[in-house]
């Protein structure tokens, strides 16, 4: 779906060289992928603290029992 959207050249340009995108289009694509992945892991910051586990669960020796 085409939008036109002001977007400083400047900042633009330099967006595509860092992340070696070949259009304007791929950039932005690219930024709004980062934008929405940064904000979903923002999302999952708020469970720290908040998840019961056991402290001493030895995971490895879980793992070793599988392969038995």
């Amino acid at each position: 779906m085409p939008i036109n959207l002001a977007i400083d050249d400047r900042l633009i340009e330099e967006a595509r060289k860092l992340g070696r995108h070949r259009t304007k289009e791929e950039t932005v694509t690219a930024a709004l992928n980062e934008y929405v992945e940064r904000r979903k892991q923002q999302d999952i910051l708020s469970l720290f603290g908040t998840i019961e586990y056991d402290e001493h669960h030895d995971y490895k020796r879980e793992r070793r029992s599988k392969h038995v």
